[in-house]
């Protein structure tokens, strides 16, 4: 039953995708195969034609004669490689640079037209299936992670995400109500509409091009004094790190900032992130029963010394 849905489902797919129109690849001269190669000269650091050729599983005297074709087209140059001058290293010219750069382009507005009419939270199901798929197919050959998630400033749609994952991951594993997503979008829109750079900042974590983390650092309406808001780390990656070295981040960026203390607010039934909190040193100051989202609660206030100067 699993090798029938496998390629039942790649007739759909490259039915669906018109891969197999006309010999050709996105209205361009090139196969899919001329397509890919051309693809992987713009993107991979590995150049060489054996390189290529495993990549790509390809036949070596295919792939020399596509190669060959390109050279008489001027898209590439072939000469010795810088590794092993017994190899064949091979380089986009000017002519082929523009060639894979219309690829990626005509890719781009071939996906996008595809996800035209499917609504937004079908796109992320779907995009969650694809990592999926190739988790579980790519699990013989796992990409190897030297460095763990990448913590980086925001882009277009990171801070609509960790209004969203914040709404998604506190109602699933706490039962909070619409009422903390709404207080996330205020902290976010306020950060979004009026912040200093100098002085506050929004770190995303990202793994193997997805968003996995979150937090920030604001000005406190008391003097010289940061707010570590929204540090969220998903459920998959903890355990690893990646809370202390969020929250590590964003108080090195208050001491330099010149803060003279960090302070935050959290609720007692948040366990992982308390000790987050005490391993970076802050320590409790006070507590106080509330109910809020739907729930009751105990909201903590933590606090930090700095040891260098004052904002401004």
């Amino acid at each position: 039953m699993t090798i029938h849905e496998i390629r039942a489902f790649n007739r759909f797919y490259t039915n669906l995708i018109g891969a197999l129109d006309y010999g050709k690849h996105l209205y361009t001269p090139y196969t899919l195969t001329e397509s890919r190669v051309l693809y992987e000269l713009a993107h991979s650091p590995r150049t060489d034609a054996a390189d290529l050729r495993v990549e790509l599983s390809l036949d070596a005297g295919y792939l020399s004669r596509l190669l060959a074709g390109f050279e008489r087209d001027g898209l590439v140059a072939r000469g010795p490689s810088e590794v092993d001058p017994r190899r064949q290293r091979i380089t986009l010219t000017a002519n082929g640079r523009e060639a894979a750069a219309l690829l990626d382009e005509r890719s781009r507005q071939a996906v996008g037209a595809l996800l035209d009419g499917v609504p937004t939270h079908e796109q992320e199901r779907l995009t969650e299936a694809l990592r999926t798929v190739r988790g579980v197919l790519s699990g013989a050959r796992p990409a190897a992670r030297h460095e763990g998630p990448v913590l980086r400033e925001p882009v277009a749609g990171d801070l609509g995400w960790i209004v969203q994952r914040h709404g998604a991951l506190y109602a699933a594993e706490f039962g909070w109500n619409a009422d903390f997503e709404g207080l996330v979008a205020r902290i976010v829109a306020d950060f979004a509409q009026d912040h200093d750079p100098h002085l506050e900042r929004v770190w995303i974590a990202e793994l193997d091009g997805r968003q996995v983390g979150s937090v920030m650092c604001v000005r406190d309406e008391a003097p010289a004094t940061a707010r570590l808001r929204l540090l969220l780390v998903e459920p998959e990656v903890r355990g690893h790190g990646l809370g202390d070295r969020l929250v590590r981040t964003a108080v090195d960026f208050a001491r330099e900032a010149g803060y003279r203390d960090m302070v935050l607010w959290t609720n007692d039934v948040l366990a992982g992130a308390r000790r987050i909190y005490q391993r970076a040193g802050f320590t409790l100051v006070s507590e106080k029963p509330h109910r809020s989202y739907g729930v009751d609660l105990v909201g903590q206030d933590w606090r930090l010394p700095l040891k260098e100067g004052t904002a401004g």
